[in-house]
């Protein structure tokens, strides 16, 4: 698992468990709609995995090009 993979917040954290607010402040997840970029690594992984249910995942081109890549 090498490369990056994009990560996009799409539901809401209201009512969630304070655990799972704080995987997405991790994360670096604030509002709905947000998107950051993650190194696609064992930890960023788990932490994906226990909020699955509120974001989608994209894996990053290894380029890094195209719409909405990582500014610089």
């Amino acid at each position: 698992m090498t490369g990056k993979i994009r990560i996009r917040l799409k539901r809401s954290a209201i009512g969630e468990k304070p655990g799972t607010r704080q995987t997405l402040r991790g994360l670096g997840l604030r509002r709905v709609g947000s998107c950051v970029v993650r190194p696609d690594d064992p930890a960023i992984r788990g932490m994906v995995r226990k909020v699955v249910h509120l974001v989608e995942v994209v894996a990053v081109p290894e380029d890094g090009g195209g719409p909405g890549g990582t500014r610089e």
